[in-house]
This record gives structure tokens, C-alpha cells and sequence, in this order.
């Protein structure tokens, strides 16, 4: 649970922002540039979280391995949860000129860093309680935050659409979800002040065997892991980018979908992944996370061109179909990315390798949406540009993912501690 509540706050507030974004922070903060530079901009604020993110996985990802996954977690939650009720604070364009955008920004890179040590905590806070055989299950649940994240978020716009005129919304009633965030920062950190640390970590201290820098450990000895992992997450992070950010604004403002419909057919979508991820997770316990993720990925590629030229239809019915189909594939990167990462990498730079990875793949799917946005205006709106950007994404992960199961990468770095690791996904596979 304090993985759990930790990851959904994570992603509820990447999806409020990203909600936020696609309609009302062009508008609200950088309304001088015009409809599509201000959507550009709006769309340039998410990536900037994710640029930073590199920075907050080395700083936590060092504490993480040194003073323990539960401080660490302590800390990025904090962070987050107060630079996300401070964006319900700011003074528009309208208000105070540049300086709300400003502030912003600021906020935006405070919240990448430390979401850039937030995934790979709770993934091990999860994972590292857990047996060896049933580690790929519960590095699973953590996942789930993200489908959590993503109804509370459009449930959250969806009563404020229906309830409030649009005038309202731009006037005050945006800064709303932002300050929800307190309340839920404050569960999450009682949640993780209240359990004990790793047994994994608490064995490393007992037996004086963590490592003075642990991510110099990483880029030294195990490049090779670092970068399958890298595109191993690609898809499972990139496809929500694409789905929950992109494709609502490509939705309305290109195929005539309302902004509701988008966020139904999302949390429906989002409502199908709380059953699916702890059934992916099962089922990498069975036949190896590596080889869920490949499926994944497979499946992603091959319903990509389709599904986009489906919802040229325009119908509801078909927005729906296309939210859960294209929902539950990556769902299975996604769902298996935890175990995946974690059989990579020794027990004592393990928090530092996952978040650097993780970041580094956050960090190219942050620039989605923007990439995907410029694509469209270059192609004139083709009906097959966003089908080629998760094209491309799904064949990245499809390739990393069959790495890891057919090299010796994992076997090898694996057995580099002396502490007990987990067992090789290659091994599992």
C-alpha cells in the first residue's frame, strides 16, 4: 500500500498537469503565443519534468542504496506532493504576465526530480519485501498507481466539466485538483513513515556491503543491463504519453470527440487495467517477465496503424474500443517493467539502476506528445502519425525485451553481490 498510494499520487498528478495542459494551461499561461504555440508550450511543460528526472534518479538513486529505500521515499514524496499544490497557487498570464509560467517551469522541474527517485523506490519497497518466486507479482501492484492515478484525475475534470461552465473552469476552478494533492501527500507519507525497511537494504547494512557510489557502479559494470532497461520501459511509459495526453487533444481539436468523451472513454480504459495489471503481473511469475513485456510490445505494434485508422470513425463506441485495446497491450509492458528491471540489477545499486533507467526512458516519453503534436502539423494531421510514433516505441521494447530474455546479460551481472538477488529473468523465462 505505501508503494501503491505512493505510485498513484505519482501519476494522479502527472495526469491532473497532463489534463490540465491539453486544454487550459496554453491558454491560462502562455496565451501570447497563439492557439498552437501555446498548446506547444503547454505540451513542452510536461516534457520539461521529465528532462530533469536523470538528475533526481542519481541524487535518490545514491540515497536510495545508502540510506535506504523508505528515507528516500519519504523525501520524493514530499517534494511532489508540495510542488504540485503550489501549480494550484500561481497567478495566470493574465494576472502577473510571464512570471506564473515562470514559476511553473520551476515547479515542473522540482516534480521531475523527484519523480526521477519516486518509480524505482516503490518498486523495490514492493518487490524487496516479497519472496524470490512471487517478487514479479508484487512488483506489479505498484504499477497499478497509474490507472489509479489516471481515473482519479479525469474523474476529478469530468465532474468539474459537467458541474462548472467552461468560464468558470479557466476563472478558478482549475487549481482545484492541484490542491487535492496536500491531503494525499499527507496519506502517503504516513503510509511510509508507518512501515520498516527493505529486508534486501536492511541485510546490506547488516553485513557492511553497500556501495560508496553506487551509480558509477551501474555505468561501470553493467552498461549493457542499464540499456536493455532503458528500452525495455519505453512502451509501458511512452503509450500512456501518447494515449492519456496526446490523443485527448488530437481527439478534440483534430477528430470532433468532446473533451468528456475523452475522459470517459480514458477511465474506462483506466478501470479495465486494475483488473489486467495484477493478472499481467500473475503471469509473469509463470512464464518471466521479459517475455510478458515482448508480448506486449508485439501485440502494441501490431494493432498500432489499425486502431488509429479505426477512430477516424468518430464514434464513441470506437473511442472506447480504442482506449481499451490500446490500453491493455502496453498494459502488459507496463504491468511486467518492475520485475523486468529489478532481475537486472545487483541488491546494492539496484535503486540507483532502476531509477536512472526508468528516468531515462521517462525523459524520451516526455517529449511525446510534443514530437507527436509537431508530427501531426507536419504531415497535416495524416491519420497514421500517431500510429507511427507508438510504432516505433512498441518496436523498441518488442527488441529490448528479447534482449533480455536471450542474452546472458542478466545471468551475469546478476551474481555481482554477494547479498541474495533476484533471480535472473532470463532464468525465469
Amino acid at each position: 500500500m505505501a508503494s501503491l498510494v505512493g505510485t498513484a499520487l505519482e501519476s494522479y498528478d502527472f495526469y491532473i498537469y497532463a489534463y490540465f495542459a491539453a486544454f487550459f494551461a496554453g491558454p491560462l499561461f502562455f496565451d501570447p503565443l497563439g492557439p498552437f504555440g501555446a498548446t506547444l508550450a503547454a505540451f513542452l511543460t510536461i516534457a520539461v519534468s521529465f528532462v530533469v528526472r536523470p538528475i533526481g534518479a542519481i541524487i535518490f538513486g545514491h540515497l536510495g542504496d545508502r540510506i535506504g529505500r523508505r528515507k528516500t521515499l519519504l523525501i520524493t514524496i514530499l517534494i511532489m506532493g508540495v510542488a504540485t499544490g503550489l501549480i494550484g497557487l500561481l497567478p495566470t498570464y493574465a494576472m502577473a504576465g510571464w512570471t506564473g509560467a515562470v514559476i511553473l517551469v520551476l515547479l515542473r522541474l522540482a516534480q521531475g526530480v523527484s519523480l526521477g527517485g519516486e518509480w524505482g523506490g516503490s518498486i523495490l519497497l514492493a518487490s524487496e519485501h516479497s519472496s524470490r518466486k512471487s517478487r514479479a507479482f508484487w512488483a506489479a501492484l505498484p504499477q497499478l498507481g497509474s490507472p489509479i492515478g489516471s481515473i482519479l484525475s479525469a474523474a476529478f475534470f469530468l465532474v468539474l466539466t459537467s458541474a462548472l461552465p467552461a468560464e468558470e473552469i479557466v476563472a478558478w476552478a482549475w487549481r482545484i485538483p492541484f490542491l487535492t494533492a496536500i491531503p494525499l501527500v499527507a496519506i502517503s507519507l504516513y503510509l511510509r513513515w508507518s512501515i520498516d525497511e527493505t529486508p534486501v537494504f536492511a541485510n546490506l547494512v547488516k553485513n557492511d556491503k553497500r556501495e560508496r557510489m553506487p551509480v558509477l557502479r551501474v555505468f561501470r559494470e553493467q552498461p549493457a543491463a542499464l540499456a536493455l532497461a532503458i528500452g525495455t520501459a519505453l512502451l509501458g511509459i511512452g503509450s500512456y504519453s501518447l494515449m492519456n495526453t496526446y490523443t485527448i487533444n488530437y481527439g478534440v481539436a483534430v477528430l470532433g470527440f468532446t473533451y468528456e468523451n475523452l475522459l470517459v472513454a480514458t477511465t474506462i480504459g483506466g478501470l479495465l487495467q486494475l483488473v489486467t495489471i495484477p493478472l499481467f503481473g500473475w503471469w509473469a511469475t509463470r512464464i518471466g517477465s521479459a517475455r510478458v513485456v515482448a508480448y506486449g510490445a508485439l501485440g502494441t505494434l501490431l494493432i498500432a496503424f489499425p486502431m488509429y485508422f479505426v477512430l477516424q470513425q468518430a464514434t464513441f463506441g470506437i473511442l472506447v474500443g480504442t482506449m481499451i485495446i490500446g490500453g491493455i497491450l502496453p498494459t502488459m509492458s507496463w504491468a511486467a517493467l518492475g520485475g523486468t528491471m529489478a532481475d537486472l540489477f545487483g541488491d546494492r545499486h539496484r535503486y540507483s539502476a532502476l531509477s536512472i533507467a526508468y528516468s531515462i526512458a521517462a525523459v524520451v516519453s516526455g517529449f511525446v506528445p510534443a514530437l507527436t503534436l509537431a508530427f501531426g502539423q507536419a504531415t497535416g494531421q495524416a491519420w497514421w502519425h500517431p500510429g507511427v510514433v507508438l510504432a516505433v516505441m512498441s518496436a523498441i521494447t518488442l527488441v529490448s525485451a528479447w534482449a533480455v530474455r536471450r542474452s546472458s546479460v542478466t545471468a551475469r551481472d546478476a551474481v555481482t553481490d554477494d547479498s541474495e538477488v533476484a533471480e535472473p529473468a532470463l532464468h525465469a523465462s
